[in-house]
């Protein structure tokens, strides 16, 4: 019997996947982990978008997009360089590591000649006519460690990965409201500590839209996504980001992230 025990015992805390071992994985716990895996210090790379409507025209974005960690703080800016039409449009953002400091973020329209903060109440709002938002964005393919309460349902694979499945509901009706979601599902992926899928629910409970992740391969030793699909249940609107020349050595100069790069470009 005391064999038949340690047997049991030496599965339960080595195969993290049986039933029972899933449960020493906190949904919360999983959320961090997403925070912790190696991004590289610095990132340049294109960023193409593709925009569907319902009636399935197509509209295409090209820019630039670079990423840098000043310490703990991570910044982000991209810069539209085709079409012409919004050529010079420029967005940037500064995710502290501070929890109590409201991340900043600017947003510069050139047919305005002018430059545009984005408040942490409007970090929930539709990223320039893509179907992820400006939170979104910010954390790339990461889960949010503050906004919500998460609860680990399970286990399943995605395209032949096995991943957690984590259930998340804001903490309070007023991060409910900002981020306009009132639930959400997300499969992490067990060993890479990235999102391979989301579902999320709008404020009225109806379910609003479908992220899948895919094309994950390293780059510079750094596993690095290549290809992000949102679709939009509710508008029957697609979103389409694909990610190319990923360039993780190139050394990215701190005045790129800044309110005065967003004016004057590349």
């Amino acid at each position: 019997m005391k064999t038949i025990t340690l047997i049991l015992a030496t599965l339960y805390f080595i195969n993290p996947f049986s039933s029972q071992a899933q449960k020493l994985m906190d949904g919360q716990r999983i959320a961090e982990k997403t925070h912790e895996r190696n991004d590289g210090l610095s990132l340049k790379r294109n960023l193409i978008m593709e925009l569907k409507d319902k009636r399935g025209k197509t509209r295409s974005r090209e820019t630039i997009a670079l990423r840098k960690y000043f310490g703990k703080e991570k910044r982000l800016v991209i810069f539209y360089e085709t079409p012409s039409s919004v050529k010079g449009t420029a967005f940037l953002t500064f995710d502290y590591p501070d929890v109590a400091k409201d991340d900043d973020q600017w947003l510069y329209l050139p047919a305005l000649r002018k430059t545009r903060r984005i408040s942490a109440a409007n970090r929930g709002d539709y990223f320039l006519g893509t179907d992820l938002t400006y939170e979104d964005i910010k954390l790339e393919t990461k889960i949010s460690k503050e906004d919500h309460f998460y609860t680990t349902i399970g286990m399943e694979k995605i395209d032949g990965h096995d991943c957690y499945v984590i259930e998340a509901k804001p903490k309070n009706e007023s991060i409910k409201k900002v981020l306009g979601y009132s639930k959400g599902k997300f499969w992490i992926d067990a060993k890479l500590w990235m999102m391979r899928k989301s579902e999320l629910w709008d404020v009225a409970g109806n379910f609003l839209k479908t992220v899948t992740i895919s094309d994950i391969k390293k780059v510079d030793d750094i596993w690095t996504v290549h290809l992000i699909k949102v679709v939009n249940h509710k508008t029957k609107h697609e979103t389409i980001f694909r990610f190319e020349n990923n360039d993780y050595q190139l050394e990215l100069s701190d005045d790129y992230f800044t309110e005065e790069a967003l004016i004057n470009g590349l």
